[in-house]
């Protein structure tokens, strides 16, 4: 890169380092070109109104990229399934949004190498996040004006691998409720799971296609899954009699079913006695008394990985150990906020 003080009818091309300041008494005081805008003949009579008949600009070398073409390179590069970005480049960022509702998936490791780089960064929400069309995800840009080309193939390397920012779809759409409980089965109480978990559900476009109430009965609730199952249910979240005490049978007639992947028990709080397993493909999920009472548990961080066609095993569950306390925020913003963000 060359620096020049040249006359401004020379200057097409070259790159302004710093922002150009046009004053017209009464009307406008501003930035009239920004800092690495690239010179055009167009351009020149204004400046020259601007009093500008010599300007300092910069020339790049062979081997060298200007600001906003090195954040194009970098969003070509990084921008996997489900990831659009703005079309509008200025001061080297660029902005990436989502193509569709789904589940954000980052490249952690991909991520942190890019980033190691220097001089190109990208920051993105965290990974496992559900997003919406449109909502955007991450941002990169080139941190100085101009960038060697030769970063720009290491970016293209790190994100030729793998897919580096990506938005996974949902493949769930029908989802049953099986609610446990003699005290709700004989009409003692209220139910309370059914409006507690049905607007989140709806949230996610899933269609409830099946409510149905069982005793603490373990030969009854194992029957009740399997027609519920062969109803065509593609995800059944089954509620009540999750705890150890001996009335508590709920778990035990999900394993009755025959499931695979049983993982009984999370390190989040809300929802320590979580229960998920498979029946061929299909998740069952049990939903412990927090779900009802608390807006936000361990079902807030599975479900969308769940629906959008992830398996959830045991070292999954783990590792929301680190972050899965819950604030226990007096008003609740989730999933704007750090819970279950660690894992």
């Amino acid at each position: 890169m060359k620096a020049r003080f040249i006359p401004v009818e020379e200057a097409v091309g070259m790159v302004i380092p710093h922002d150009l300041t046009e004053i017209r008494p009464g009307e406008f005081k501003g930035p009239a070109f920004r800092k690495g805008h690239v010179i055009r003949a167009e351009d020149i009579p204004r400046l020259k109104r601007m009093g500008k008949d010599h300007i300092y600009a910069l020339e790049l070398e062979p081997g060298e990229l200007h600001e906003d073409e090195a954040a194009l390179r970098l969003a070509k590069a990084v921008a996997g399934p489900g990831v659009t970005y703005g079309t509008e480049i200025k001061e080297g960022k660029v902005t990436f949004y989502a193509a569709y509702d789904g589940l954000l998936k980052i490249d952690v490791e991909a991520l942190l190498s890019l980033n190691l780089l220097g001089e190109i960064i990208l920051s993105t929400k965290h990974t496992d996040f559900f997003v919406r069309k449109g909502e955007a995800v991450a941002a990169g840009r080139a941190v100085p004006l101009v960038v060697k080309e030769d970063l720009l193939v290491k970016v293209e390397e790190i994100a030729g691998k793998t897919d580096l920012l990506a938005v996974k779809p949902p493949v769930i759409k029908k989802v049953g409720l099986v609610i446990t409980g003699n005290e709700v089965y004989f009409g003692r109480v209220e139910d309370a799971f059914v409006p507690a978990l049905t607007p989140k559900l709806e949230a996610f476009g899933l269609e409830v296609l099946a409510v149905r109430f069982c005793p603490d009965d373990q030969a009854f609730i194992k029957k009740t899954l399997e027609e519920v199952l062969a109803q065509g249910a593609e995800l059944v979240l089954v509620t009540g009699g999750m705890s150890v005490d001996p009335d508590d049978v709920t778990r035990h007639a999900i394993a009755a079913l025959g499931v695979s992947d049983l993982v009984y028990g999370s390190p989040v709080l809300p929802g320590a006695m979580f229960l998920v397993a498979y029946r061929g493909g299909t998740p069952i999920l049990g939903i412990p008394a927090c779900g009802m009472y608390f807006r936000t548990t361990v079902l807030d961080l599975v479900l969308p990985r769940l629906i959008c066609g992830e398996k959830v095993k045991k070292e999954d569950i783990a590792r929301m150990g680190h972050g899965g306390f819950c604030f226990g925020c007096k008003t609740c913003r989730f999933p704007v906020c750090p819970f279950g963000r660690g894992g």
